[in-house]
């Protein structure tokens, strides 16, 4: 059962008639649509409305498309992002791609294009989405986790941030008896303490300054299916206290509300942290933990699944290849090998942006090392970063030599500016003037 929020999608644009536009192509598409005129009226919408997603221009007035991002990652989290440039520019898609932005549109673009991007992100955020492994220690707990879905049992997911704890919630869900009801995701550590307890119990009218009209939260809209509290070891220790109320009464206490509300929820939640460790600590309650660790489900550390690492970096490559609109087959033998020593620290999460980019930057049917290495910055790669600068001079040159000299072609099919190739070729110490033929190459390249 999806509800409005999972079909409602908020445009932000300075631009009236793109506003226009864009409203209008995207309720083609199937969904509802609200729109404004800037960042912060669009923070403001966000405060008081649940959306699937966002779709924002980058070259806005007062508050930029890139500090709007931002401000949105602080405070929702993993809420998808579009995010549309008119400047063109690689450096620009890649800043907002760094910042979290989950896709991005060049300026002019057509309607299939915006279609293939939003459809590819509701996939990508959906419950549809399925586990991808390849190790026996995830498929048994993936297996376990989809025996507990039968009954209404407690879950607590453990693990690092980016295993997928949140995809093994919905696994749980979309397997139990409430499949076919809400499944309400709350990031505990997105939302400010403020605002949370409103945002998980509801408001009255009234109840506080700026209440305006009455509000449902979290729990009322997940009555009859399945709430995801994730990351609740952020919760704040006075609304663990309501929230072990909720657990033992089975009902809710609007804020400024006069009689309490029954809720039928399942309830799992998710946390980085050692809660046992945050009990003794006096960080976290003892019996809220008891309450919420009826069965524990601990999701390795993508290292520690290293059969995982190509399954799912063959996924992403399909994912979002498709969406490019690219034909990209794999990677090379470099890449792969990468691929498969990498620390990965961020977990399925890094993997899965760092394949995003790669599909991005990628030129040909392959990814290479250097696709990959565009935002990695740890130890190892300053180990291969002399490759990397090799790899890249090869490719200059070699395309050089194909097009025969000519550098607004070489510098077109490598997706560069002509002054970066020239650049670059100084930075060789390469003269390899226009129209130069490949016997001259040779010896340039020397």
């Amino acid at each position: 059962m999806q509800t409005r929020a999972q079909k409602s999608i908020l445009i932000v644009d300075d631009d009236s008639q793109i506003r226009k536009a864009l409203s209008e192509a995207i309720r083609r598409m199937g969904f509802t649509v609200d729109a404004c005129d800037g960042g912060e009226p669009a923070l403001e919408k966000l405060r008081h409305a649940e959306y699937a997603m966002v779709v924002t221009d980058m070259n806005m007035p007062t508050m930029s498309g890139l500090a709007f991002l931002k401000e949105i990652r602080r405070r929702i989290g993993n809420l998808p992002v579009l995010v549309i440039t008119g400047f063109g520019t690689v450096e620009n898609a890649v800043e907002s791609m760094k910042e979290g932005a989950t896709d991005y549109l060049m300026k002019p673009f057509s309607y299939d294009s915006l279609k293939k991007s939003i459809e590819s992100m509701m996939m990508r955020t959906s419950g549809d989405r399925e586990i991808v492994t390849a190790s026996p220690a995830m498929k048994r707990l993936v297996a376990l986790a989809e025996n507990l879905a039968a009954n209404d049992i407690t879950v607590l997911i453990l693990g690092e941030s980016g295993t997928g704890k949140e995809l093994l919630a919905r696994q749980i869900q979309k397997t139990s008896r409430r499949k076919d009801q809400p499944f309400v995701p709350v990031n505990c550590a997105a939302i400010p303490d403020t605002l949370l307890e409103s945002e998980l119990f509801g408001h009255e009218k009234g109840a506080f300054t700026g209440a305006l009209d009455r509000k449902k939260g979290k729990f009322e809209l997940a009555n009859h299916g399945t709430i995801l509290l994730d990351e609740i070891g952020e919760l704040p220790l006075l609304l663990q206290a309501k929230l072990l109320r909720v657990l033992q009464e089975r009902e809710i206490d609007r804020v400024g509300g006069r009689e309490p509300i029954p809720v039928d929820v399942r309830i799992i939640a998710t946390t980085n942290r050692n809660l046992a460790r945050e009990c003794s600590e006096g960080k976290f309650r003892e019996d809220l933990f008891y309450r919420l660790n009826v069965f524990p489900l601990k999701v390795p550390p993508l290292r520690e699944r290293q059969e995982d690492i190509l399954a799912l970096a063959d996924r992403f490559i399909a994912q979002f290849s498709s969406a490019a609109g690219k034909t990209i087959t794999g990677y090379t033998d470099e890449a792969a090998d990468f691929l498969k020593t990498h620390p990965w620290r961020g977990n399925v999460r890094e993997l899965e942006n760092v394949i995003q980019r790669a599909v991005f930057m990628c030129s040909t049917d392959r990814i290479t090392l250097y696709d990959l290495m565009l935002d990695i910055q740890d130890e190892q790669n300053q180990a291969v970063n002399g490759k990397i600068k090799d790899m890249e001079k090869e490719l200059i040159l070699r395309t050089l030599k194909e097009v025969n000299g000519n550098k607004a072609r070489a510098a077109h099919i490598l997706g560069v500016s002509v002054r970066t190739i020239r650049n670059k070729l100084n930075e060789y110490g390469k003269n390899f003037p226009d129209g130069e033929k490949t016997a001259s190459w040779q010896d340039a390249h020397a």
